[in-house]
């Protein structure tokens, strides 16, 4: 039952907002009472603390595993894309906002470790692109890394991209092929330009 409730409460979470879910809506959502949720988790921040811990490990387990295929690094790329549009449910609600505002020490906690999890997935993207020729042999393999991820936190900032302007898809494609065309060789922008084409 406990893992049922993190299932289904990071499900809401995600689709209406942490701030917005309320431990009656989850209830209702599952057809129990309140209670039975008290009985595994003490109030709604502990809560909360579960799912996003819960959705932080399938999303770095899925990466891992796109990882482990060994695909074109440029590849690679769009399929994490994919993969976290998938989890991530288009993040219509704001999630991180709500997360970030509400729960603070939760989000520093979780930004902490996505850090960790997208600098290592990246600085490895980029020494193999490099190898491969895709990428720029002079790029700043650590400078580009922490870029990539400051820009990838910045997309989800509501104040800067309104949802009702973009859609969280089509920051992300923008963005993808804002950083491949910065840190591309013309051999790279090759591949690119077959993903753009197939993305639109």
């Amino acid at each position: 039952m406990r893992e049922n409730i993190i299932h289904k409460a990071t499900e809401l979470f995600l689709t209406l907002g942490f701030k917005s879910v309320t431990m009656d809506d989850i209830a209702n959502e599952m057809g129990i009472s309140k209670k039975t949720i008290y009985q595994y988790f003490e109030n709604k921040n502990v809560l909360v603390e579960e799912a996003v811990m819960h959705l932080f490990k399938t999303i770095s387990s899925g990466i891992e595993d796109i990882r482990d295929l060994e695909k074109n690094p440029i590849e690679e790329i769009f399929e994490i894309k994919k993969f976290l549009m998938h989890n991530l449910k288009d993040e219509k609600s704001s999630p991180q906002y709500q997360l970030e505002k509400y729960y603070p020490k939760i989000f520093k906690d979780i930004k902490e470790k996505q850090f960790c999890v997208m600098e290592d997935c990246v600085t490895c993207n980029l020494e193999r692109g490099v190898k491969m020729g895709l990428y720029r042999g002079s790029i700043d393999v650590d400078f580009v890394s922490k870029i990539y991820f400051t820009c990838m936190m910045a997309l989800k900032d509501k104040e800067l991209f309104p949802l009702n302007n973009f859609s969280m898809n089509t920051l992300m494609n923008n963005y993808l092929e804002y950083h491949l065309r910065g840190i591309c060789t013309p051999k790279g922008l090759e591949t690119v330009s077959k993903f753009i084409t197939n993305q639109s």
